[in-house]
Parts: C-alpha cells; sequence; structure tokens
C-alpha cells in the first residue's frame, strides 16, 4: 500500500462508531470512587459514545474477581433501566483451567449485566497455529450473539499479540464476532486490517485504539480509545464535524491528539494517571489517585495538561 491509496481510502462525511474506554476512579482512602464512576459513565452516554469497562483503563488486570463483578454491578444499576448498551473487557490472563473455559465464564457474567464481552488475549494463546487461536475465540463466544476481539501491543500489556494476517482473517470468519479493536499503535498494520476486512467482511468493526493516531477514523476504522474517557464530549464534537465535513474539525482534532501525545507517551501505562489528573484537573472525580500497582506520572503532569484542557476550551 503507497500513500496514494492510502490517501485514497480517507472517508470525509463518515459518522465513527465511537466508544470510550472509562476511567475507574479512586477516593482518598483507596477505595472506588462509585458516584464519580457513575458521573463518568453518564457522561459518556450523553455525548453518544458507548462506555466500555472493565478495560485497560480501568485497571482489568488488577482488579480482583470481586471488583470486576462490582463494578458490573455498578454499571447494570447505572444503566440497566434504560437498557443502553456498554462493552466490557473479558480477561482471564493468569487463571489456571481450560482457556475456553475461562473464557466462557467471563463472557457469561459480562453477559448476565446486559454488557457485550470483548475478549482481551492471553498469553497461553500466543504463538499458537492460526487455526487453533481462531477455534479457541469461535468456541468461547459460541453462546452470545455478540462479542469483540481485542490484538494489544505489549506496549500495553505482556499478554497482548498483534496477531498474524492469517489469525485475523479467521476471526472475520466468525459470526459472532462483530468486531475488533485493534491497538498495536501502527498506522500501516491498522491499514492492512481495513483492507483485509473491506475484501472479507465489510461489515466487521475495526476499532482503532491508537491514541497516537486517532484520526483512523479517517480511512474507516471506528474507535475504542483509553483517550475518549478525557473527554467523551469533544469527541463527539469530533466525530459531528468529520460527518458533517466542517473544517473546524482540524481544530478539534488537533487538540485532541496534542492530548493524547502527552498522556501516551511512555511508559504507555501511565496514561491511567494522567487521565485521572485531568479529569480531577476538570472536577469531574474527587481525586488524580491511580490503582496502587498501576505506574504514575511525574508532579508536574498537571501543568501540562491544564494546557491540554484550555487549548479543548474545557477550563
Amino acid at each position: 500500500m503507497n500513500l496514494s491509496e492510502v490517501h485514497a481510502r480517507r472517508q470525509p462525511g463518515r459518522h465513527p462508531v465511537g466508544m470510550a474506554a472509562v476511567l475507574l476512579p479512586f477516593e482518598e482512602n483507596g477505595e472506588i470512587a462509585e458516584e464519580a464512576y457513575v458521573s463518568c459513565l453518564q457522561d459518556t452516554i450523553q455525548a453518544g459514545l458507548i462506555p466500555a469497562v472493565n478495560m485497560d483503563t480501568g485497571y482489568v488486570n488488577l482488579l480482583t474477581d470481586a471488583e470486576k463483578a462490582r463494578v458490573l454491578g455498578i454499571v447494570r444499576e447505572a444503566l440497566g433501566p434504560t437498557g443502553t448498551p456498554f462493552v466490557a473487557g473479558a480477561f482471564i490472563e493468569g487463571q489456571d483451567g481450560d482457556v475456553v473455559d475461562n473464557y466462557r465464564r467471563e463472557i457469561a457474567r459480562i453477559a448476565e449485566h446486559g454488557g457485550t464481552p470483548i475478549l482481551f488475549q492471553t498469553s497461553r494463546l500466543h504463538n499458537l497455529p492460526p487455526g487453533a487461536v481462531v477455534e479457541a475465540y469461535d468456541r468461547a463466544t459460541r453462546d452470545v450473539p455478540a462479542a469483540y476481539a481485542f490484538e494489544l501491543g505489549k506496549m500495553f500489556a505482556p499478554n497482548g499479540e498483534i496477531w498474524e494476517t492469517r489469525v485475523f482473517e479467521g476471526i472475520l470468519g466468525i459470526g459472532q464476532i462483530k468486531g475488533a479493536k485493534h491497538s498495536s499503535l501502527d498506522r500501516v498494520i491498522e491499514l492492512e486490517r481495513l483492507e483485509t476486512r473491506d475484501r472479507i467482511r465489510p461489515e466487521f468493526h475495526v476499532f482503532t485504539g491508537n491514541d497516537l493516531g486517532i484520526d483512523m477514523i479517517e480511512y474507516g476504522s471506528d474507535y475504542l480509545l483509553g483517550l475518549a474517557a478525557f473527554s467523551p464530549a469533544k469527541f463527539a464534537e469530533r466525530d459531528r464535524l468529520w460527518a458533517a465535513q466542517d473544517p473546524a474539525y482540524l481544530m478539534v482534532a488537533d487538540a485532541l491528539q496534542w492530548l493524547g501525545n502527552i498522556a501516551f507517551r511512555p511508559p504507555v501505562p501511565a496514561y491511567k494517571h494522567s487521565a485521572a489528573t485531568f479529569l480531577h484537573l476538570l472536577g469531574k472525580i474527587p481525586t488524580s489517585k491511580t490503582h496502587p500497582r498501576s505506574p504514575e506520572r511525574p508532579a508536574w503532569e498537571r501543568e501540562i495538561l491544564s494546557d491540554c484542557a484550555r487549548r479543548l476550551l474545557l477550563i
């Protein structure tokens, strides 16, 4: 694929499907800030984005089973009466037992709470033949009408893996899997995913997880981003402007990308502290605390994120 072919993919006027991986906030005493979490969920829905919970932004890899269940309970209590859709991570890394059984157990719990599961990768499927990986995903998701897959680069988590093309092609053949998040932070690989999707199953959603290249929506990706949790309303504004082919899109998109470049700099997992600092700065959550096992940013983070907020006209 050359640059002319890349530019030919741009789709002005397209309205992407947007999902925000909601940050899990904490109180000063280290407990989950449940009221603030509900408020963040509501902000996401009011913006027209789909909330994604128990994701990396929600510390799914660090939560206990009881904490993950409590998050699902909070979401069901907050969204259940409205029937609002949400996505939730099915995370099994470190669990003993059969991989498919473990996935099915997590998927069942998510479905019981009204959510659509997205399957985090497990290192136990790394380096297996493509057919074995595809079969595991097929068997794991057979009991639900819809699920999502997830390619996660190792810069985010060691259990992640960017699949070889044959695995992705196989995932496209699983009817109950309606889309996949792609988090390689590599535009070329994501463009190849889009090209493969268009050829084999055009209705399949490729959700960009590239917080360093959020303009992938211009080329046919939808999105599921931790960055969208910083300001769902601004992402919704950006999407509307792109759909309307309004040149004001450029200013909003540039300001959001500036925020993404700062928040998702190495070490990448520390972006959650950036998110907590940003949302605390805006008065959305009670503290900038993160999960105690999550890496943190330096003390000057608040100052540079204040500049990002001003550029986005949020303060």
